[in-house]
């Protein structure tokens, strides 16, 4: 009876030893391949999203797009009449481009190469 026993307990870790090594194995095939997979969805590249966001200007949701894009790289510069009252001059130092944003309505009014304090009154308007 106690021979019985040792050959299920053997038995019992050596299949458990095997389960473990195969789920190790495959862990590693996934995070190689979700390695890759990141790898070819990098995103757009910087100039790619300014762009975008040009495209965008004066639409809704524009505003969502740019503190998705460069949240944390934000500095404000400026305050001027225009929009629903008035709008917010933000200026990107890492890609020297300053977006002019109305917070009322969440769009991105205007945009433009450099550290722009004061846009025309007709841009963002």
């Amino acid at each position: 009876m106690k021979v019985a026993s040792l050959l299920t307990g053997l038995a019992m870790v050596g299949l458990v030893t095997v389960g473990d090594v195969g789920l190790n194995g495959m862990h590693s095939l996934s995070v190689n391949s979700a390695t890759a997979a990141e790898a070819k969805q990098a995103g757009p590249s910087v100039q790619e999203k300014i762009d975008l966001i040009t495209k965008n200007k004066g639409q809704i949701g524009g505003g969502d797009q740019l503190r998705r894009f460069f949240y944390g790289n934000l500095e404000p510069i400026g305050i001027q009449v225009g929009g629903a009252g008035h709008v917010v001059n933000l200026y990107n130092k890492a890609n020297d481009v300053t977006f002019s944003y109305c917070s009322h309505y969440d769009v991105v009014v205007a945009v433009k190469r450099g550290r722009v304090a004061q846009f025309p009154p007709n841009e963002v308007k």
